[in-house]
Formats: C-alpha cells, sequence, structure tokens
C-alpha cells in the first residue's frame, strides 16, 4: 500500500482522470503501467482500464485505506480481459519498473515530502518513461506539493495540463527524467488536452476561447449595469459568439500512411520553396508557408511525429503576414526531432497577430496530427523538411486543412 502524502480532499474526476492516463492511452504499442494510490471504483483505475491495448500491463497498488483483496476483487468483476493484463500487488516494493507511472491520488504535503514522493516513484521509471502526478490548482490546497511540482516540472515536464472542470480544478503534470527516443513517437496517437474543451463529438473550442468569451459576456454584463438603459451592452454581446468562434479547435482525421506530411495549419499556402538556414543544420530545407486568414482555424498542429529538441522566439515586426515583410515578423521555433531528420514549425505573428501559444516543452513527444499551440487573430505557419527527405504536394494557392491535408511526403 502507498504511504505517500495525499489529500482525500482533493478527489480525481473523469476529466482529471483522463488527463493522468493520457500517456499510456495515446501509445500503439505495448506497454507496462504502473497506478499508484488504486482504489475500487475510481475514476484514475476506470481510465487506465479503459486505455489499455491487448498487449499493455497494468500493475496496482492500492492506496493507504484499501484493502489488496478489495482490490483484487474489483478487477475480477471487470472479467477476463481485464483480468488477466491487471495485476494488483500489495506494496510499491513488489512493482517492476514501467513504461508509465500514475499516481492516482492528488499530491499533496510540503515541498520536502512531495520531492521525497517524487523520488521514490522516479525508481520505478523505465528508460524515456512518463510519470504523471495531478495537484490542487486552489490556494491553500496542496500549496507545497505544487510548489515543487512546477520546479521538477521546469526541469523534467514534458506537459502540463489545468483541468478546470474537476471539483477542486488540479494541474498534471507529466514529467520524464531521462530521454525519450525520438523514433517513439511515431507510435503515438495525439494526446488529450483538457485546453481543448469540447462541445460536440465533432468540435471543440480552445480555452482562450472560453476565457474570450467570459471576458466579452462580462463587458455586456458591466455596460448593462453601469448604464441599464443604453443598448451600449450590445456591443461586447454580440462579440462573443464570433470572437468564441474564432478559437473553434474542430477534430481532424489524420493521415494514417506512414509517409505523409500534414499541414500545421489551416489556410493558403503562400510559397513552397528550397532555402537554407545554418540554426537548424547544414543541409537545405524545403519550406512550406501557410497564411491563416481570421477566418481560418488559429490551432496549430505537428506536421510529422518527434520529439521537441528546441524552442525559441526570434523578435521582429508585425507586418502583413501575406507580404515578404513577415519573413521577419515575430516568430516562434518548434524544433523536431524526427526519425527523417530535423523538422521546424514557424510560428510566425502577422499584422494584427500579436500573441503566440506554445504548449509543447523540450523533450515532449509529439504524435502527428496533435495539436501544440495557436496563434492569435491571423498569421502564418512555415514547416521546414529536409529538402533531399521529402516531396512537396502542394502549390502557392492550395487551401490546406492543419492536421489533414498531406502537403508532402517523405521520399
Amino acid at each position: 500500500m502507498t504511504q505517500f502524502p495525499t489529500d482525500g480532499s482533493v478527489p480525481l474526476g473523469p476529466r482529471a482522470a483522463r488527463t493522468l492516463t493520457t500517456e499510456l492511452a495515446r501509445h500503439n504499442d505495448a506497454r507496462n503501467a504502473l497506478l499508484v494510490g488504486a482504489t475500487p471504483g475510481s475514476a484514475v483505475l476506470a481510465a487506465a482500464v479503459e486505455a489499455l491495448l491487448p498487449g499493455d500491463r497494468l500493475t496496482l497498488v492500492p492506496d493507504a485505506g484499501t484493502g489488496v483483496g478489495d482490490l483484487r476483487r474489483h478487477v475480477a468483476a471487470q472479467g477476463s480481459w481485464v483480468a488477466e493484463r491487471v495485476r494488483v500487488v500489495e506494496s510499491l516494493g513488489e512493482a517492476d519498473p514501467a513504461d508509465i507511472v500514475v499516481l492516482g491520488e492528488a499530491l499533496a504535503g510540503t515541498a520536502d515530502e512531495a520531492r521525497a514522493t517524487l523520488d521514490g516513484l522516479t525508481k520505478y521509471l523505465t528508460e524515456g518513461a512518463v510519470l504523471s502526478v495531478a495537484t490542487a490548482a486552489v490556494p491553500g490546497l496542496g500549496s507545497g506539493a505544487a510548489t515543487e511540482l512546477f520546479r521538477q516540472g521546469a526541469m523534467f515536464g514534458v506537459g502540463t495540463d489545468l483541468v478546470v472542470r474537476n471539483a477542486p480544478p488540479v494541474r498534471v503534470h507529466h514529467l520524464r527524467f531521462t530521454a525519450a527516443p525520438a523514433a517513439a513517437a511515431e507510435n503515438l496517437s495525439p494526446a488529450h488536452r483538457p485546453s481543448s474543451v469540447r462541445l460536440t463529438p465533432a468540435m471543440h473550442i480552445d480555452s482562450n476561447g472560453v476565457a474570450a468569451a467570459g471576458i466579452t459576456l462580462g463587458l455586456a454584463a458591466l455596460a448593462k449595469a453601469v448604464r441599464p438603459k443604453s443598448r451600449l451592452w450590445l456591443v461586447p454581446a454580440l462579440l462573443t459568439a464570433p470572437v468564441a468562434a474564432f478559437f473553434r479547435d474542430p477534430e481532424r482525421d489524420v493521415p494514417m500512411e506512414p509517409d505523409a506530411v500534414v499541414a500545421a495549419s489551416d489556410g493558403k499556402v503562400l510559397s513552397v520553396e528550397r532555402l537554407r538556414d545554418e540554426r537548424f543544420g547544414d543541409g537545405e530545407f524545403l519550406r512550406i508557408a501557410v497564411f491563416l486568414s481570421v477566418f481560418d482555424v488559429h490551432v496549430n498542429r505537428t506536421p510529422v511525429a518527434g520529439r521537441v529538441a528546441d524552442h525559441f522566439v526570434v523578435d521582429g515586426g508585425y507586418v502583413n503576414a501575406m507580404k515578404p515583410g513577415a519573413e521577419h515578423n515575430v516568430a516562434a521555433y518548434t524544433v523536431l526531432d524526427t526519425a527523417h531528420g530535423t523538422v521546424v514549425v514557424a510560428q510566425r505573428t502577422g499584422l494584427i497577430a500579436r500573441r503566440i501559444v506554445q504548449r509543447a516543452p523540450v523533450g515532449a513527444l509529439l504524435a502527428r496530427g496533435e495539436r501544440f499551440g495557436l496563434i492569435r487573430f491571423g498569421s502564418r505557419t512555415d514547416v521546414y523538411l529536409p529538402a533531399d527527405r521529402a516531396e512537396a504536394l502542394v502549390a502557392p494557392g492550395d487551401k490546406v486543412v492543419g492536421g489533414a491535408s498531406v502537403i508532402a511526403r517523405w521520399l
């Protein structure tokens, strides 16, 4: 049983559980997983079992208040398919190292206690494995543990997600203490991200859109309260829908062909050219630039599977993204190590766009077509591919769909 400082007053609901177990759910090859602090009927255990594929194995360590027999009976009640793949042990010391380790309860305690907990769990990580831990995101709840997790995340984090729709809200940290091979990204599906809020099965909205819509509604309510006889409140109220629509995030069917390179964004192809850029290596690159109008979906997706090797921002101007001068606009570069060499995605600002969001830290593995950021209000994305290994399939003027349109193929 676990003896870690956890906080039972911070329950982990289905959304937090899905975020905690996303690293298990996104792997398409056989994985060994370890769930520490398991309880019968918990949302985290249910999410972990749901994520299992035929070749996966899951080991459960009960929490301090759960009997081993109770947990084993719960597993057996799930049927033979689950029972064959899930093993229950009496203590963490009986568990084997795993590719994915999940702490099934919200971490609490002081920073020192949280550090000791993480140190204890890292002993059960295989090379390149991920440790997923949640803590309360409300001031005063688990503040010491939250501080330590932010510190650890700055050094070893490969993803952090705020789950607002949990009572109370929690923040989930995914930590990788040893590097994973870039080729491992080829076997991943796009990760579930709570930053993409589901509206319908086919349509989501980015959390930035939820915040923006909330601001416009708040302004409408304020205007109505201050000047109740005026219709001024209609201005921000009517802006709510188009502002939220700008941040729409539809589901996309990512092509399955192993040689496909997909568009990083919606929009119109501006240019397809060969060039050199010493920042990314000595070779020649094939660069495909896409312009996003204010009517396009602005969520950005990775064109290929790979590991984030670097991320940096270059200062510049705010020229119209359709003009040649946009080459020198403010831009964020995400450099990927892939099975085919170095691939780069540049998120460029434009005349209206002034804010780039990039959510993939260095060391993260990204699946092809996975959401990794967005640019607000019109902009441009450039995809750099090794010129001697890729062939462009689009031309200037073509319309492309992010994560779905094939813009190039590996030779």
